[in-house]
């Protein structure tokens, strides 16, 4: 039987006119207890920045209704999808390759930079889990520690590449640390870096932060690679989301490591994110309640004379250098999961940002 495509998509509630698809408000209202967080004995999991309030009303009511045309392949969903993001970031649909979370993007780079051994540049510490990916392929990492600051050294990144650089990769803000490049002096090492190797800018957590996206840059810049994710701020990090925004030829290139261009995310991860991108209400609240529960939470650890580092992302960076109790035994003991020690010296930790309730949990935990 024949599918007419906008029909189709009005059955979802998703139709395409900018980036105000639909009006979702009639599909569901969200309950008072919307944004409270089940605890009880429940482990809290504080160790892999996702949203603890989503996936939005909007991206639930959609995912829900997308479910019954699971038998149907993606493409109806992702032009439309591509569409959109282009507009968003102010580029052409031809800038934006979809992927399953922005892992899939990162795999892809590397994967197109290690078709020549060489290296890769990246921060230390940084988001290192495609590092031994990279490894082998071939790329050898050059890890250029952070300033005094916890800040991307930039100026030493840059001296670090060489000959045999084939990607450089700048987390921004980074993770584990939250710090966030100065735009201008980020634009001038993006300047220089790509004449060089291919620059692939991680902005999965930008959206906490008041900085704007390097995406328009890509288009006359062919070794210029940012990457996205609906999995933090969206919320929807199991829904496994993201995309690539680059110059068209790179990425004809990175859609030729894909089987299926644009093809591995599910009509329902397609539906909650075109969703998503209408419900500026919900992300406003969820940025809100961030920034509240982060300033309560370092205020907190400050109390407990633990140094943190000012984060523009869900999460925190702070040093156990002063802290006399056994702080992994602490969580353990209270069911928090958290992370590692990502730098021996200061004994330096990461915790995410959760809802009020289980911060107050974490914190009472330490004492």
């Amino acid at each position: 039987m024949h599918i007419d495509r906008r029909n189709w998509l009005k059955q979802l509630g998703i139709g395409v006119s900018g980036i105000g698809l639909a009006n979702f408000e009639t599909l569901v209202t969200p309950t008072a207890d919307f944004f409270e967080s089940v605890v009880g004995d429940s482990p809290i999991n504080l160790n892999s920045n996702e949203n603890p309030y989503g996936p939005s009303p909007l991206a639930r009511a959609a995912m829900a209704k997308s479910i019954n045309s699971s038998n149907r392949y993606n493409w109806q969903l992702t032009s439309d999808l591509v569409e959109v993001l282009a507009k968003k970031n102010k580029v052409s649909a031809k800038n934006i390759l979809i992927g399953a979370g922005s892992t899939e993007i990162i795999d892809l780079v590397v994967r197109l930079s290690a078709s020549t051994k060489g290296n890769l540049v990246t921060a230390n510490p940084s988001y290192d889990n495609w590092i031994p990916t990279a490894k082998k392929l071939g790329l050898q990492a050059i890890k250029v520690p952070l300033n005094a600051n916890k800040e991307l050294n930039l100026e030493a990144m840059l001296q670090a590449i060489n000959s045999d650089t084939r990607l450089v990769y700048v987390c921004n803000p980074n993770n584990p640390t939250g710090t966030i490049c100065e735009y201008n002096k980020l634009l001038n090492f993006i300047h220089e870096a790509s004449k060089k190797a291919i620059v692939l800018v991680d902005e999965a957590y930008l959206d906490f932060s008041k900085e704007q996206s390097l995406g328009p840059l890509v288009v006359g810049n062919k070794n210029l690679i940012v990457a996205k994710t609906f999995s933090k701020l969206y919320g929807l990090a199991g829904a496994r989301i993201g995309y690539a925004i680059g110059e068209a030829t790179t990425l004809e290139q990175l859609g030729g490591l894909q089987s299926w261009v644009s093809g591995s995310i599910s009509v329902v991860s397609a539906a909650a994110a075109l969703a998503s991108l209408t419900d500026e209400k919900f992300m406003a609240e969820t940025s809100a309640l961030n920034e509240q529960v982060k300033k309560y939470t370092i205020e907190q650890l400050k109390q407990l004379n633990l140094a943190c580092i000012p984060t523009h992302a869900n999460f925190v960076y702070f040093s156990l250098e002063n802290y006399k109790q056994d702080y992994f035994q602490k969580l353990s003991s209270n069911k928090i999961i958290g992370t590692r020690i990502y730098e021996e010296a200061g004994q330096w930790t990461r915790i995410t940002i959760g809802t009020r309730e289980e911060m107050e949990r974490f914190i009472g935990g330490m004492g």
